[in-house]
């Protein structure tokens, strides 16, 4: 008798489930103001927080997704869950005693490595739980990654007035644990080579994509997988940038109460959520590579135009359109993956592919944090940002599926 086929469906809501939980990270601009007047650190000193969750979130990615591809999802996940709630109750005696080395290594490395690890198994999960729905699939379980930040900003800046940071964050270092470790007990990978009964490919996009599958080491030798991988790494640096300060960057531009300025970090994480699923059904249908081409026109017009904007309107506006792209790169960016090197060992290649995110979160929050600081302003950085975003667009006309053929040259060759 065969074994019972696991609920795909059921699979995909734990996969948002725990992905909100993780995405809580977005909503770290909450904590920037109140650190730095509680604690008397820099600008700078308390960004680096962020920047460290996010660079450790990139090796996660590795370490989980090489994993999982050997164990399964459901070990990695569970681990993952436990180590993303550890980081936070670290925080919160970090905060405590005023020891900014302990917040480094709480929210930054534990966390982080958890988020990492966490992130990359339901991202691969869907991918071959999903060949039908590919792009909107992942779309939707990385929808939920943008999504836990609208829980953070809606509940966080109060629970700091009225408990005070450590108590946040034991709070939500505590529920996040044992969401993530309960979402993971669903987790099961297809059978090999599973299909949904009766389906074939019919879209183009769907008939374009690749039909081999790929190991790691084959991908890491193709420039295709590094063209990737610069792709995500640009639109990660240019989001991150915004989310980072977010709160912040609202309260000086358009003179926001802080209260009032987490508004502004709702709306970006509501519309990081939306760009995952939104951007990611569109690519099922205009391919991969046009809706990057979009992804960098469109910020490149905004953030030149962002500093400047002195309604508060127009100042939501443009962020909410930061948050659709900088959320649909993310969302297209597995299917995408897939098409190119097969779901088989998507865990390890996408792992590889993130560690993008880790490094494109450190040269850009630490950059407009020290031109802050340094000239009072936010312009200088968000304008450098523009200009690279306007070079990008030409980046997704050198995307090109590999072939095999290609793969034995290059393992010959090396």
């Amino acid at each position: 008798m065969q074994p019972k086929l696991a609920n795909r469906w059921a699979i995909a809501a734990a996969a948002v489930v725990m992905q909100i939980c993780l995405g809580a990270v977005y909503g770290w601009s909450v904590f920037v103001n109140p650190l730095i007047a509680g604690q008397h650190w820099t600008r700078t000193q308390v960004t680096l927080t962020f920047t460290l969750a996010l660079a450790a979130l990139g090796l996660g990615t590795i370490l989980g997704g090489l994993w999982q591809d050997r164990v399964g999802p459901r070990i990695v996940a569970s681990v993952a869950g436990v180590l993303y709630g550890i980081g936070y109750l670290v925080a919160a005696w970090a905060v405590s005693a005023h020891s900014l080395g302990g917040l480094y290594l709480g929210y930054g490395v534990i966390s982080g490595l958890g988020m990492g690890m966490g992130y990359i198994c339901p991202v691969a999960l869907m991918t071959k739980w999903f060949p039908d729905r590919r792009g909107l699939m992942t779309g939707v379980a990385v929808m939920g990654y943008g999504a836990g930040a609208v829980i953070m900003s809606l509940i966080a800046p109060r629970e700091i007035i009225s408990s005070g940071i450590p108590t946040t964050f034991l709070t939500f270092g505590i529920v996040y644990l044992v969401l993530v470790v309960l979402a993971a007990q669903t987790y099961a990978n297809p059978p090999a080579g599973w299909r949904p009964e009766g389906w074939q490919p019919r879209t183009a996009v769907a008939k374009a994509a690749g039909t081999t599958d790929y190991s790691v080491s084959e991908a890491l030798r193709m420039p295709q997988f590094w063209l990737l991988w610069l792709m995500l790494f640009l639109n990660v640096s240019a989001g991150i940038m915004i989310i980072s300060q977010a709160s912040p960057m609202a309260q000086q531009i358009v003179h926001l109460t802080a209260v009032k300025a987490a508004n502004i970090v709702l709306t970006l994480s509501i519309c990081n959520a939306i760009g995952r699923v939104l951007w990611a059904w569109i690519s099922d249908y205009i391919g991969r590579a046009r809706v990057y081409m979009l992804l960098y026109a469109i910020q490149a017009a905004i953030f030149f135009l962002l500093p400047h904007l002195d309604s508060v309107a127009l100042f939501t506006a443009a962020i909410a359109v930061i948050g659709l792209c900088y959320g649909g790169g993310f969302g297209t960016m597995p299917s995408f993956t897939a098409d190119f090197f097969g779901a088989r060992n998507m865990g390890g290649i996408y792992g590889w592919i993130l560690l993008a995110w880790g490094a494109g979160a450190i040269p850009s929050p630490l950059l407009i944090a020290r031109v802050r600081e340094t000239t009072g302003n936010y312009s200088g950085a968000i304008q450098v940002i523009a200009v690279v975003m306007l070079l990008c667009v030409a980046l997704p006309l050198l995307a090109k599926a590999p072939a095999r053929e290609q793969v034995r040259r290059q393992g010959a060759a090396a």
